[in-house]
């Protein structure tokens, strides 16, 4: 008990990292701040420097929350049956998130017109931690693939979770490496086409894998 206690303590000042960093830079922000960032990186919208407050809430905060309360609601203890895992898995995107709120926040007070290309990198990284995580993942309702037929059956989420896994990983990988070598524009394109191809192939194979375990048991 103990031991968690303390895991939880540092996921607390990972959490509170962006927040701690806007109160910093807060006197020195122009009261109208970038708020939207096209495809190609540029601002295209402003906003009151108020709306701030959500990027640290939207991201490491409600990330946390759902990590935190996932166990407790999932039922039967599914997500507790990956012990340590479990854990490592909530820091680590705990970390990345705060670590994307607190660059987005030091984008908007140098007043970067144009998003270097360094956000898609740490989606990617994103993507790749969680499918390096999926083939252990247990069912349940709020992380992981969640489709009818995965939430119906244990063996079709195992399957599509260790399938899926792979396709998150590497997607993430290449999206890591092109932030490395290209200009955002072609970093998010790049992002948004292989976002798409891991999120659409799992669906089809859960389906597939579903059926074919009905027929059998028919």
């Amino acid at each position: 008990m103990k031991i968690a206690y303390k895991r939880e303590i540092w996921n607390a000042l990972i959490v509170a990292l962006p927040f701690f960093y806007l109160i910093v830079i807060w006197e020195s922000l122009p009261q109208v701040v970038p708020m939207h960032w096209n495809i190609d990186g540029k601002a295209d919208r402003v906003g009151d420097k108020a709306g701030l407050w959500m990027i640290p809430v939207a991201l490491p905060l409600l990330t946390y929350v759902i990590f935190l309360i996932a166990p407790v609601i999932a039922g039967k203890g599914q997500l507790n049956k990956m012990g340590r895992k479990y854990d490592r898995l909530k820091f680590s995107i705990v970390l990345i998130t705060s670590v994307l709120a607190s660059y987005i926040l030091f984008v908007v007070k140098e007043q970067i017109i144009y998003l270097p290309s360094v956000l898609p990198g740490l989606i990617g990284l994103l993507f790749a931690l969680l499918g390096n995580y999926f083939p252990v993942l247990k069912r349940n309702l709020y992380i992981g693939i969640k489709t009818p037929w995965t939430l119906k059956s244990d063996i079709v989420w195992d399957k599509t979770h260790r399938m899926a896994g792979k396709y998150w990983f590497w997607g993430g990988i290449i999206v890591v490496i092109c932030s490395l070598l290209f200009e955002h524009a072609v970093a998010v394109k790049i992002l948004l086409v292989i976002a798409a191809v891991i999120t659409v192939i799992p669906v089809v194979y859960s389906h597939r894998c579903y059926k074919r375990i009905s027929e059998k048991v028919v």
